[in-house]
């Protein structure tokens, strides 16, 4: 019999599980479907057009005027590499569309750059994700989406979308850039939705 049994995997901490044919790593690898935008904070902008086409926006000094929160959690990307207690700053979409009137099922992200990604607004509201603009204490690199992301760490990493600039309400899902390309419309890591109809 072998010192390590088929199957080992090394201690995890402590309340952190790794979802379904992932990997822990301490680096944060850089993935995008096209090239890095850079975009100045004075010309960024954040819309939320609803169903209706009524659209709300926010300039940068807005979006740091409103309560942000800071954000501890794991995240796990569809090419099976996963991040555990990644810490976050940023305004959480309950405060961002609490003023918004909608009754739309469905966002489409829309990202500086071209990227879009669908989410349904379930997944959006209850505390579940946020518009980010600090990483471990610092402004997100443009390589990690910054200025602003979405963060949306229950979903693999490709829903919350790099460099966004707004989101487009709907009672319909539109699919985005990689759902549209053979990704799982949804993306749940614990269910292993990596690909349409896994």
């Amino acid at each position: 019999m072998g010192i390590v049994s088929p199957g080992f995997s090394g201690r995890r901490r402590s309340g952190s599980e790794l979802p379904p044919g992932q990997y822990l790593t301490r680096d944060f690898p850089v993935l995008s479907a096209g090239p890095t935008p850079h975009i100045r904070t004075e010309h960024w902008e954040f819309t939320v057009t609803t169903e209706t086409g009524e659209a709300t926006k926010w300039d940068w000094a807005a979006l740091l005027a409103l309560p942000a929160d800071e954000i501890t959690k794991d995240i796990h990307c569809v090419t099976r590499w996963s991040k555990l207690e990644t810490n976050w700053k940023g305004v959480s979409l309950d405060t961002l569309l609490a003023d918004v009137e909608t009754s739309a099922d469905y966002a489409l992200v829309h990202s500086y750059g071209g990227y879009t990604t669908n989410v349904p607004m379930d997944d959006l509201l209850d505390g579940q994700a946020w518009i980010a603009y600090e990483y471990d204490g610092e402004p997100i690199d443009p390589e990690h989406g910054g200025p602003a992301r979405l963060l949306v760490p229950h979903l693999y990493f490709w829903k919350s979308a790099k460099w966004v600039r707004g989101l487009v309400l709907s009672d319909n899902q539109d699919l985005g850039f990689w759902e549209t390309a053979g990704y799982h419309e949804y993306g749940d890591p614990w269910k292993e939705q990596r690909y349409a109809g896994d």
